[in-house]
């Protein structure tokens, strides 16, 4: 499996895993919008080089969140939130050091099993996979684009919308199966699709760029105390194994969910381990087993995310949505294929994942105390780099500044629609798999005169429309 991460790759996961760690530690700043902004700089490189480096951002993105979180009370990103319950009490009483020990362990630890599930469930799941009509797939994608939807924050109306929205940008472009094209309104650019690239570095890099600018001087937390010349040691953490081993296989299996996220798997695994404490009233006010249980899990859904991304083509998360379209980029098709055709990628996937879990612990270990001052650079400083690269990135797309103007333009969309509190992880999933679903509907309807009967005849379509409905059903309660 390792065989295939060269010195180069290998290079390049580490660099991922840094940039990740440092852009986690940057309130505000994520592992998503690190990836959609480097996605870009991957477009001339080999695909093994680049999705490793991006698997790298990926695991290095979530666990370096937790720093901000236990030092100053501000989670790097949401999957971190939970971890602020109990980190940053003990931090307040001086065990700085103590509790970013127990943080950076259970994410190692977290991350490492999730690998495991990934590399065990992964194949025998594309075998599976490999056997699925055209109408099973449709329903599978159908399920994730409801699954979405349903689990939105906040009012389902509103997720339903958000992924419409999605879906309608995919549509112009080149008709999947006549080839002609449709809705490009008489313009040229347009005939082959909004960029992937374009979209998705608007969606998130340039719409965070806008809200961290609106809200600089905001008053910031006073500091505490600095992680300076602290020792770590895992003996305390593997000392709640246990609770290791319980919130990684919840962390895999609400991170194999499509579009759930890090940040419920955190929650989750959270209140899992405050049902079954003996000392449950201890949570909230610095308890160790809080910070594990909430680390770990939330690393722990790096790797069941990428179980469906790499079996089924269907995204576990927002991040593996724009790992999707990366790979799409570099000219490989994500699902039961995969493994047949580019059995060098899985393994490179994989060996990404691995590599860049144990660099990450390395990483974390040693530039903690570095890394936590540079959350603190100003924004003004920080922000107009960051322009920057988002224009020479999509520029850079085509050679045409209209690839810059839908990068801004989705920038102002995704930024409307946070301030309105619609969801986006919904717009990129219908994106992302509006097509897939388009295509493979039709060309199954094509060897059936255009009935869809086989989706209710059919076993696994069946039963998968069964499964959504009885997600619907269930969040029928708007907010």
């Amino acid at each position: 499996m390792l065989d295939v991460i060269t010195l180069h790759s290998a290079t390049l996961i580490a660099l991922g895993v840094f940039l990740g760690i440092v852009v986690g530690a940057i309130p505000g700043l994520t592992a998503t919008m690190l990836i959609a902004l480097s996605l870009p700089f991957t477009f001339t490189m080999e695909p093994i080089p680049a999705i490793s480096m991006l698997v790298g951002m990926y695991v290095g993105g979530v666990s370096g969140s937790l720093i901000t979180a236990i030092v100053l009370r501000i989670p790097g990103t949401p999957a971190s939130v939970i971890t602020t319950l109990d980190g940053f009490p003990m931090a307040a009483r001086g065990e700085v050091g103590r509790a970013l020990s127990l943080g950076i362990y259970a994410s190692f630890v977290g991350g490492i099993i999730s690998c495991g599930f990934l590399v065990l469930l992964s194949e025998p799941l594309s075998r599976a996979a490999v056997k699925f009509s055209k109408f099973d797939y449709f329903a599978l994608v159908a399920m994730a684009l409801v699954l979405i939807v349903t689990l939105s924050r906040g009012n389902m109306i509103r997720g339903l919308i958000a992924g419409g929205l999605g879906l309608l940008a995919a549509v112009p472009g080149a008709d999947p199966i006549s080839g002609s094209f449709r809705f490009t309104f008489g313009i040229q650019y347009l005939e082959n699709g909004l960029p992937m690239l374009a979209v998705l570095v608007g969606l998130f890099a340039g719409n965070q760029i806008l809200q961290e600018a609106l809200s600089m001087g905001e008053a910031k937390p006073k500091d505490t105390e600095q992680p300076q010349k602290v020792r770590f040691s895992p003996r305390e953490t593997l000392a709640h194994w246990k609770t290791l081993a319980r919130c990684s296989v919840i962390g895999t299996w609400v991170g194999v969910l499509p579009g759930v996220g890090a940040n419920v798997g955190s929650a989750l695994a959270y209140g899992v381990e405050r049902s079954m404490a003996r000392d449950p009233e201890s949570f909230g006010t610095g308890s160790p087993q809080g910070i594990v249980a909430s680390e770990t899990a939330n690393n722990a859904t790096v790797g069941g995310a990428l179980v469906p991304l790499i079996a089924l083509g269907i995204p576990g998360s927002v991040v593996d949505a724009i790992l999707l379209g990366a790979l799409v980029i570099h000219g490989l098709q994500p699902g039961p294929f995969l493994f047949r055709n580019s059995p060098d990628m899985v393994n490179a996937i994989f060996s990404a994942a691995v590599i860049g879990n144990v660099l990450m612990l390395a990483m974390m270990l040693l530039l903690t105390p570095l890394i936590s001052r540079v959350a603190r650079v100003p924004k003004s400083i920080l922000l107009p780099p960051l322009i920057l690269m988002c224009v020479i990135g999509t520029f850079s797309i085509s050679n045409s500044w209209a690839t810059v103007v839908v990068m801004l333009v989705f920038a102002a969309l995704g930024f409307a629609m946070e301030r309105a509190n619609y969801p986006l992880a919904p717009f990129v999933i219908g994106f992302v798999l509006g097509p897939i679903a388009e295509a493979n509907l039709r060309s199954a309807t094509m060897f059936t005169d255009g009935a869809i009967l086989p989706l209710v005849l059919q076993p696994i379509p069946l039963a998968v429309m069964a499964i959504i409905a009885a997600m619907l059903l269930v969040n029928r309660r708007l907010a």
